[in-house]
Parts: structure tokens; sequence; C-alpha cells
């Protein structure tokens, strides 16, 4: 397993829900949890992956998911089993959702 840590600057998302669960850990599939964070700006993000060396890819998509969703004030962990950058991004923006209470 590996595990990464990121940090990425996002505009504050709303917060209506209790933490949010969304997906399965299973061959190929991820699960992710978002729950309040402690800086309204800024979405942390910890990852736990069976698939190693693909940080590089892990930065992109959540770079580019928090630049296009509002995240800020979250912390986001995730546990991974080899799941495609497409259903990384569709799980997130679930979570999110969920964690909004629908609101997205």
């Amino acid at each position: 397993m590996e595990t990464l840590e990121f940090r990425f600057d996002s505009k504050p998302a709303s917060h209506a829900a209790d933490p949010a669960l969304c997906g399965v850990v299973g061959s190929g599939n991820l699960e992710i949890l978002v729950k309040p964070g402690i800086e309204p700006g800024a979405c942390a993000i910890c990852i736990k992956t069976s698939a190693r060396g693909f940080g590089e890819t892990w930065q992109a998509v959540l770079g580019s998911f928090a630049a296009s969703h509002a995240a800020g004030g979250t912390l986001i962990a995730i546990n991974d089993m080899g799941a495609t950058p497409a259903v990384v991004t569709l799980r997130l923006a679930q979570a999110l959702a969920e964690y909004q209470g629908g609101a997205q």
C-alpha cells in the first residue's frame, strides 16, 4: 500500500450533512469519505492505494477536481484498489454532493 497526501486550494464547500461515505473498496474500485476540515479555502486529501507509483496522476486528477468543485473546508480520505481516474472523479463528485446534502 502507498499513502499519498495532498492539499489543494478550493472554493469553500457548503456543509449540509454529516460526513459522507461513497463507494466500495473492491477490485478496481474505491471508497471516499468526506468530512469537515480545518481550512475553509483548502481541501486536504489522504489516499491509501494498492497501485504504487501513480502520485502524479493522483495529483492531476485531484487538482482538477478541487479547481472545478467547491471542496474547500473538507478533509477527504480515499481508500483505493486501482480505480481509474474517471471512477475517482465520479466518486468524488458523488461524495461531495452527499456531504453537501445533495446540493450539487
